[in-house]
Parts: C-alpha cells; structure tokens; sequence
C-alpha cells in the first residue's frame, strides 16, 4: 500500500534543512506521497528510512527502455490518468509486424516500406518506433538469420516475437546489443524466458488472460531478476482489452498495486484495416504502451501517428514555430505581405493554402504564445502594438515595395487600427484559411 505524507514524513529527518529544496520535510513528504519528489533529493535521509520508502516513492508505473541510440522507445512511468490534471510523458510506441516466413524478395519490400513511414505535419516529423519481427517459420536458424537482417537493416527499435525460449536465444545471439523487446513468455515458458531475459539484459513481455494471472506471474518475473516487464492481457475483444488497459493504469495510480505498475503492450484483435486502425487508436487512448499492428500502408499508419502526436501533446504548451517573418515560393518585391500566430496548426493551415494558391508571399507569423488567432485577440496577446513589433523586427518595409498587409478576417475589427499605428494599408482577407487561394488570385493587386 502506499504511504501517506505523515507515514512518510516520520520517516525523514525533520530537520528542515531546504537541501530538498522544499520548505520543511512535512512538505517533502507531501509531495513524495504525490509522486512529485524523489527520495534521492533528500541527502540526509537515513538508510533504514531509504530501504522502506524506496519502494514507496518509485513511479507508480515502472519505466522500461526498448532498443538503443535515438531511437530508443521509452514506456511508462505516467502518473495520471487524464491528460489536463498535468500530461502525458512517454509516447505509446507504434509497431508493425513482419514475419519470418515471408520469402526473401517480400521481406526485404516490406522492411523497406516500414523503414520509410516517415510523414511530417505541422512542422514536426512523425514516425513508427518498432518493428515487430514474428516467428511464424518456428525454425531457430531462420528467425535467427532474419532478426541479423532487421537489426543491420533499420533504425527502429525491435520485438522478437516467439513462444520458443530457443528459437527467442538464437535470435539474440544476432541483436542482443539493440536491446530487443522479448515478447512470448506466458505461464508455461515465463521461466526460461525471464532467464534469457536477464542474461541479454533485455526487458520482456508477459501474457495472460486476466489481470490476476498477470499480476501473479510479474511476482515470480521479478523473483527471476528481471525489472524491466510489459504487460499483455490476450484477448480478441476490444472491449475486454479496452477494460484491462483501464484497470491495469487505476490499479497502479489509485491504488499503489505494483504487480500491475508495469506498462501494457496490446496487439490489435483481427479485423480489416480500418478497424484495426480505429482499435490501435482508442488502445493508445486507453493506456496502451505500445500498440502492434499488421498494416503498413502510409494512409493506415499516419492516422494512427496523428492520433498519438495529439494526444501526447502537453496541453499547457503548444505547439508554436519561430515568430518570424517566412517565405512561400519565390517571393518578390511585389508578393503580398499576409500575417497569421505561431501557433503550429495555425501557420502551417496558412502556408498550406498559400502554397496551393501558386502566388508567391510573404507570411509573418507574429508571437502570440503558440496561440490561435482568436484565442490571441481575446486574450489581447494579438492586437497593433504586437503586430507593428513584429512587422518592424521582421524589416518587411525593406523587402517589398508596396506598403499591403493582408489580415486575417476574423480580427477585421482591428484594421484600422493596425493601418494607424504601421502607416501600412490594410487589407482584410478571408475568415477561414481555405478562402486564401481565391482571394490571392481574384483580390490581391
């Protein structure tokens, strides 16, 4: 169970030293009962005190590490279950499967083809995070060989899927410095491969059918020597697995459970495509760790990656570019001058309807706080002063030789004001961004 502050508190010096950098050792143990300190940040506390609330003040979900270098996935370790009460840390991983079966020629395509899944939106770049190499062929020299070629062959972090702690030990001895996810243990073979595990230095999976098989067996996994554990409720429903994933992140955040404060790996129940995708969608919403899905196609995946960026955005920091002045096309004395926030889905919906436009311009992306245009103009983060600043700190009047300034229409309002403070004329463009094109073509002179 887990401590309350005054629990903790007795165990502490009390001598109120500030080395926390809290006020007093009452308010140290308040937040070590938040899981918002760590015990490490106390240096006086003694050993016996150490040994007791080590425990206690570990993350609630335990951080486990996939593969190595910059692509290395990291799982866990959230400490809420809604994003707005303070966000989300680590990414749900997204893999894909590739079977060892497969004859070369097909291998070869689809490690290709998911290496490649790759998109860019809103000005950051999206991509997959494993590979998800299974044993289908059942054949230890095979899956040996094709796990070689996946390890020499790509960037991204990988899962050896088999049930053979055999065949799982031949693929290792090809990749084991990447660091491979072991997926396969279940309650028969949970033994050799939790050895196997803690030989390579690997982290493993564990499956079973309910939440107390799982939680019995992480129990003897530990007792093995191995910390690092994923947790994988087998299930072809996706209401049984949507329950699991949302008991398993409660049992650890509300009620201090460690059996379960591992994180969760679901692989999609079968289906076509789209509803694969839709599942892997709402199992990243409902906590899954990583999600593993068969489709590779850039229309299924970057969906499912534009899923994740949303919701793994913090909410209390968004997404912004450079404010600065950019340029679209090959603009000119006599391209128009337009203005948007650097709010990132703000600016990248403007630069993409003037790049369908074909009329090369000037955008000036004023700071706003990586705030909307009418969130701006609101919170009168967005009004002439702001405006003019920008514009003057960009130099514009010495790029172009017309004195235009294209606003957008839903701070019309602020027209006159901005033509009074900048000497600028104002034009008043479109509400919406889609109207841009029409209006570049028809309107501007």
């Amino acid at each position: 169970m887990a401590l309350t502050g005054l629990e903790i508190f007795k165990l502490l010096p009390k001598t109120n030293c500030k080395k926390c950098g809290r006020a007093t050792c009452l308010a140290f143990a308040m937040q070590l009962a938040q899981k918002k300190a760590e015990l490490k940040d106390c240096p006086d506390v003694s050993e016996e005190a150490k040994s007791v609330l080590g425990a206690a003040s570990a993350p609630p979900i335990k951080l486990v590490t996939i593969g190595s270098g910059e692509k290395q996935v990291s799982i866990g370790e959230e400490n809420v279950l809604f994003r707005h009460e303070e966000k989300f840390y680590n990414p749900t991983g997204v893999a894909i499967t590739l079977s060892d079966d497969l004859d070369d020629e097909a291998f070869n395509e689809r490690l290709k083809k998911i290496n490649a899944l790759k998109f860019t939106r809103v000005g950051t770049e999206i991509e997959i995070d494993l590979i998800a190499l299974q044993n289908n062929s059942g054949d230890a020299s095979k899956f040996a060989e094709r796990a070689k070629n996946v390890s020499d062959n790509t960037h991204l972090s990988i899962i050896l899927e088999s049930k053979s702690a055999d065949n799982m030990k031949a693929a290792l001895g090809t990749c084991a410095d990447k660091k491979p996810l072991i997926y396969g243990a279940n309650a028969e073979n949970w033994e050799a491969m939790a050895t196997i595990a803690k030989e390579k230095n690997c982290p493993m999976t564990i499956s079973a059918p309910t939440l107390e098989e799982l939680a019995d067996l992480t129990e003897k996994i530990k007792g093995a020597g191995v910390t690092e554990i994923v947790l994988n409720q087998v299930s072809e429903s996706t209401k049984e697995i949507l329950q699991g994933l949302t008991k398993i992140r409660r049992a650890a955040l509300k009620k201090a459970f460690r059996q379960l404060g591992f994180p969760a790996l679901t692989y999609m129940p079968n289906g076509n495509p789209i509803q694969e995708i839709t599942s892997a969608s709402a199992f990243m919403s409902k906590y899954a760790g990583i999600v593993v899905v068969d489709s590779c196609e850039p229309w299924q995946i970057m969906p499912l990656l534009t899923v994740r960026q949303n919701i793994f955005t913090d909410p209390q920091k968004p997404v912004q570019v450079e404010p600065k002045l950019y340029e679209v096309g090959q603009a000119t004395e006599d391209s128009p001058v337009l203005f948007t926030t650097n709010f990132s889905l703000t600016y990248y919906t403007v630069e993409g309807e003037v790049e369908a436009s074909r009329t090369p311009a000037y955008i000036l992306a004023v700071g706003t706080e990586g705030t909307s245009v009418l969130t701006a103009y609101s919170g009168d983060k967005l009004n002439e002063d702001v405006i003019s600043k920008a514009m003057t700190d960009s130099k514009i009047e010495e790029k172009v030789k017309h004195k235009k300034l294209i606003i957008p229409g839903l701070v019309a309002v602020l027209s006159a004001k901005i033509q009074e403070k900048t000497n600028w004329e104002v034009l008043v463009g479109p509400k919406e961004a889609s109207g841009l094109p029409t209006y570049l073509k028809t309107t501007w002179h």
